[in-house]
């Protein structure tokens, strides 16, 4: 920037407001940091890496984005911020030189079954007016193209009181055409249940007949069922009468008293529609996902052939296309055929469109189509498409934070990503990135290298300065940051195959493959070619396949590892015996909680619209437990003390001795495998980074009995000493007579392969086909394909 001169030719002072080039962060505390004291430029790339769980999403958005967004909402009317979630002050002492922070992390989209890639973005809304413009015939307004709104016509009459005049009464109609699917309700697909996975109809009310999960014979969905009066409870269900059974299983939502509390009774049918059919598959939990494979059968709905759209909807046309086949068509075909229209009186609405449309091919995922559900995208494909709506913004000097945008990308897409991300630079704004990828640290115009471990032994800044600088800075990330993996000389020989014949799930294209048991068997190729189509949904199943897949886990900050993986219930039986008491005793959540904070810890007061004030409980000093709970000793240690012990720890513990509890050392063994030893074990969830929870997931999974385990994308979240680790794992379990099969991008563990599916050649209707299968060796030596090509570049061959 030139510096302006006085009139005598003298350099003039600097503006005071050029002298906020800096964002400062001072003091920061947040989770595991420790007191990190940094300052970032502006209008800058800057990439923070480390090893997963070193504190880089603490600083970037649990400190610096947090902050910015409560400033900017505390900026809106009382009124407006008591209907905004209350974000409380970051730990952190200063925090100077903020601006508007826009965040786009690697959360998938919500799962609602109604919910599309065209509904999630403006492009379906935008359609929708189109058709209500250009349609013939002419249907309505925009909603009579909607899958969520239904036809609504009702009549009636109401009363007009006019003060001193007498009372009128106005009749009055309402019509309103929406475009739902009358058959399916706007989901696109039906279901049939299977009655005799719900219950033994041998059974009476009375013997627990019911084999849903939560139906069990003391709670009170089936107490409501049992006491409502219209069944005999000591009858089998298969003798009921034709009313009984009606009853039963379809009557309609009725009031009835059960000990004298009026509750409300429904048929079991709907009941189950509502409470479990309701939600995404992908969303439930594991035993309620395992119940609805179980008893319900999908199929695509009659009434609209899986376009949600009604009939009416349907006939509606612009040229040859109505919304449902514009909708159903890939994305990079749609904006073709909307640049081909051209009408003056929706000019604006076509200018508008196209650009979205060409946002998605720009961005890569010109080969989804708008009906695609979106909580059947990847984590990569849902951040990418939250990216799309700030493309072409005319907002600049804004700081835009991402959460490692090359998840999921294939070495051919990233270098379209950066270009990307050094667009939003140019435009004058902050670009903030938590990155892994050596690709994506290279183009930073800063690195911040946060460490030196993970856990308690991370949490400090390691090294501030240029990509350059920090190769030779000595840190994890800089002796790593060139490592390129070697090809192997030998490759382990498969001892069988699965056989995939005439696969043509999603854009597969009646693939046949033989997919190789007893070896470590790499499916790659550019995002959107078919890979997750082939492994998940071709694959064949028999018993012992165990599958890790993308989706997040789930928890309360009241959950841990400890719960989740099941780690708590031999520790609670061990105290239990230990001290002759009940094991509820030794929950936070259930008989032993704290009675001041309920076994949360902390107290929350809540102050309506401004932040809530946490502190910590005084009488269990945050322990979680009951006073009287902690005077029970197991191996010399209390619950708690148990609790706040580290997975290396714990290991050590429950490995001998008379705190030896073989089952709990199973469990920690496994998360040490995983290399989470630094982890303790009564951590919230809620503080755990995204490859930390990817992968606590894979240790519990270790836990299952089967001979093949199918990953999607375990180096997800992980810095690239962390890849070494697993590489080191996936090694283990090949050699313990397991079959790993992985869908993966990253280089090094396809060149540790013994063989690859390489599927492509493009992705959408240009992929769907294998193009290379073999081993790494003889990929690089044909570098036909674009994985081969940079295969090839990263071993250097």
């Amino acid at each position: 920037m030139s510096m302006a001169t006085r009139a005598d030719g003298q350099p003039a002072e600097p503006h005071a407001a050029d002298s906020h080039e800096l964002i400062r962060v001072h003091g920061a505390r947040e989770n595991n940091l420790k007191d990190v004291s940094i300052e970032i430029p502006k209008r800058r790339l800057t990439v923070f890496t480390g090893v997963s769980g070193s504190g880089k999403s603490s600083l970037v958005f649990d400190t610096i984005a947090a902050e910015s967004q409560r400033l900017i909402n505390e900026t809106y009317s009382a009124f407006l911020q008591g209907f905004m979630p209350n974000l409380a002050r970051p730990e952190v002492d200063v925090l100077d030189g903020l601006t508007t922070a826009i965040t786009v992390d690697q959360q998938r989209m919500g799962s609602d079954p109604r919910s599309t890639v065209g509904t999630a973005t403006d492009a379906n809304a935008m359609l929708r007016i189109l058709f209500s413009r250009l349609g013939t015939p002419h249907i309505g307004p925009p909603a009579a193209y909607s899958f969520n709104v239904a036809s609504v016509s009702a009549t009636g009459g109401f009363t007009v009181d006019r003060g001193s005049e007498k009372t009128k009464t106005e009749k009055v109609s309402f019509t309103r055409t929406g475009g739902m699917c009358t058959h399916c309700e706007g989901r696109g697909t039906v279901s049939d249940i299977d009655l005799a996975q719900l219950f033994d109809d041998s059974k009476s009310l009375s013997e627990d007949p019911f084999t849903i999960p939560t139906y069990t014979g003391d709670g009170w969905v089936v107490r409501i069922i049992a006491e409502s009066g219209f069944f005999d409870k000591d009858k089998p269900i298969r003798e009921y009468t034709k009313r009984e059974r009606h009853d039963f299983l379809y009557r309609e939502p009725t009031k009835v008293k059960v000990n004298g509390v009026n509750l409300t009774y429904e048929g079991l049918i709907p009941k189950l529609q509502k409470s479990f059919l309701s939600k995404d598959r992908e969303s439930m939990q594991p035993h309620i996902r395992a119940f609805v494979d179980r008893a319900v059968a999908f199929a695509r709905c009659p009434e609209c052939d899986g376009t949600r759209l009604s009939e009416l909807a349907r006939s509606s046309r612009i040229g040859k296309l109505n919304i449902a086949d514009a909708c159903a068509m890939e994305i990079r075909d749609l904006a073709e055929w909307v640049r081909g229209l051209e009408e003056p009186s929706v000019a604006p609405l076509l200018a508008k469109l196209r650009h979205g449309l060409d946002s998605f091919v720009e961005i890569g995922l010109g080969y989804l189509s708008l009906d695609r559900a979106s909580g059947t995208l990847s984590g990569g494909e849902a951040q990418r498409t939250k990216m799309i709506r700030h493309l072409g913004s005319s907002l600049t000097d804004v700081t835009y934070v991402f959460d490692e945008p090359s998840i999921g990308l294939h070495p051919h897409d990233i270098q379209r990503m950066n270009n990307l991300l050094l667009r939003l630079r140019d435009k004058g704004n902050t670009v903030l990135v938590v990155e892994h990828k050596p690709e994506t640290i290279a183009i930073a115009d800063h690195v911040v290298d946060l460490g030196p471990g993970a856990g308690t032994a991370g949490g400090t800044v390691c090294f501030e300065g240029t990509v350059e600088e920090l190769r030779a800075s000595g840190t994890v990330t800089g002796r790593h940051l060139d490592d390129r993996a070697k090809l192997k000389d030998t490759v382990r020989e498969a001892t069988g195959a699965l056989e995939i014949r005439g696969a043509n799930a999603n854009n597969l294209q009646d693939v046949d493959v033989d997919i190789p048991l007893g070896v470590l068997c790499v499916i790659t190729g550019v995002a959107g070619s078919g890979k997750s189509s082939l492994v998940h949904r071709s694959v064949p199943a028999p018993e012992g396949v165990v599958s890790v897949d993308q989706t997040p886990i789930r928890g309360s900050r009241r959950s841990n590892p400890a719960t989740y993986t099941g780690l708590l219930d031999p520790i609670r039986k061990a105290f239990a015996k230990a001290n002759g008491v009940k094991p509820a005793l030794f929950s936070a959540n259930s008989e032993g909680a704290c009675p001041t904070c309920n076994g949360a810890g902390v107290i929350y007061t809540d102050l309506a619209i401004m932040q809530s004030v946490a502190t910590t409980c005084e009488d269990c000093g945050g322990k979680r437990f009951d006073a009287s709970v902690l005077e029970y000793h197991f191996g010399g240690r209390d619950i708690s003390e148990v609790l706040a012990m580290s997975v290396a720890e714990a290991e050590e513990f429950f490995r001998e001795g008379e705190s030896r509890i073989p089952a709990a050392h199973r469990i920690v063994e496994r998360m040490a495998e995983v290399g989470l030893g630094y982890l303790t074990l009564g951590q919230p969830l809620t503080t755990l980074s995204g490859g930390e929870r990817q992968r606590l997931k894979l240790a519990v999974h270790m836990a299952d009995k089967g001979g093949v385990y199918v990953l999607d994308e375990p180096t997800t979240g992980l810095h690239l000493a962390d890849v070494e680790q697993l590489l080191g794992l996936l090694d283990r379990l090949v050699d313990s007579g397991k079959s790993v099969i992985v869908i993966e991008h990253h280089q090094a563990v396809m060149a540790h392969a013994d063989w690859i599916v390489d599927l492509g050649p493009g992705a959408g209707h240009d992929g769907g086909r294998i193009v290379f299968e073999g081993t790494p060796a003889d990929l690089v030596a044909a570098r036909s394909t674009l994985t081969g090509e940079h295969l090839a570049q990263y071993v250097g061959a």
